[in-house]
């Protein structure tokens, strides 16, 4: 465990005193800051996070900064333990999607605010939340330490925060999750491979009682608006409006594959003729067969009936000044 001081603004720590020497004093905390790093996440294996972390912190005069490395699965629980303890004002994940995802999911309905240094292949909710993926910048976002709240998604019993679904993309994530390399390469080429056989599925979806019987080459439902790399699957999602938005991918021939994914990486699915879109509270997807699904780059699996739902304003999260949803 390694602690360093770094620099920040001091907060208001909603001192009460009366005479203006004495609540300088009480005003004067150093916010503490923990970042836990997850080194083997993401598709940067080359960097060494924690001296990169240090030499960061070193940079900064008020902060008060501890570091917490998670090397093995067990290290999970005690390091989530201390990082909700409410002993810290921000809790930073350096990592990659599922380093972020568990950590938020560990700080929801907490005083302890998430903050992140993405280091993964996708970065789905910092693109989507507006943070730099330059280690640096995003420091700069912890040190200004201004704080929003957002909603949290419920797939079943499991949290996601960006997106989660059923389908071809489950599929692929799976596949990607198994694969010795990674990065947005590897996932594009695993992507055209399967294309051609990968077969869509009929779904019965209620959502807020509005029924639809369709056959679908994925369902994806969205708090955020992308899966990462800037593949916007559900483009009018906002983090914090307690909102799911959800995206319906058609069956395509394989010669519209790069037509979707232009409109795919242009924001712009939802004008799609191959996509169908819908908003709500509450989902409940019926499937044929139970198989794989994903939630916030995760794979797993899950059956036949699956319930999506929304916890409103839940986490608090550190996100740029300019951030609007």
């Amino acid at each position: 465990m390694l602690t360093s001081v770094f620099f920040g603004e001091i907060p208001n720590s909603g001192c009460k005193c009366q005479w203006p020497f004495f609540t300088l004093l009480c005003c004067m905390r150093k916010r503490k800051v923990v970042f836990i790093i997850n080194p083997k996440s993401g598709s940067d294996k080359k960097t060494d996070r924690v001296k990169l972390i240090r030499e960061l912190v070193a940079q900064q005069d008020e902060f008060e900064g501890e570091i917490l490395l998670w090397e093995r699965i067990t290290d999970r629980e005690n390091i989530f333990l201390r990082a909700s303890s409410g002993e810290f004002d921000i809790a930073v994940a350096v990592g990659g999607d599922g380093t972020v995802s568990q950590l938020a999911e560990a700080l929801c309905r907490n005083t302890t605010a998430l903050g992140i240094i993405p280091f993964g292949s996708g970065n789905g909710l910092a693109r989507h939340l507006g943070i730099p993926l330059d280690p640096a910048a995003a420091m700069k976002l912890i040190v200004a330490g201004h704080v929003e709240k957002i909603d949290r998604g419920r797939f079943n019993a499991r949290s996601f925060f960006c997106t989660a679904g059923v389908g071809f993309d489950a599929h692929i994530g799976k596949l990607f999750a198994e694969s010795k390399t990674r990065g947005f390469w590897t996932y594009a080429r695993m992507t055209l491979r399967e294309l051609k056989n990968y077969h869509e599925e009929n779904y019965s979806i209620d959502i807020d009682g509005k029924k639809i019987e369709s056959k679908a080459f994925l369902v994806a439902i969205g708090n955020g608006g992308q899966y990462g790399n800037d593949a916007w699957i559900t483009p009018k999602a906002k983090i914090n409006d307690g909102i799911l938005e959800v995206t319906l991918l058609k069956p395509f021939r394989w010669w519209n594959a790069a037509l979707i994914a232009k409109k795919l990486f242009g924001k712009k699915l939802d004008t799609s003729s191959f996509a169908e879109t819908y908003s709500g509270k509450k989902i409940k997807i019926v499937r044929e067969r139970e198989g794989a699904s994903h939630y916030d780059g995760e794979p797993d699996s899950a059956g036949k009936e699956i319930l999506v739902t929304i916890d409103e304003k839940v986490l608090n999260m550190v996100v740029p000044a300019a951030f609007a949803g």
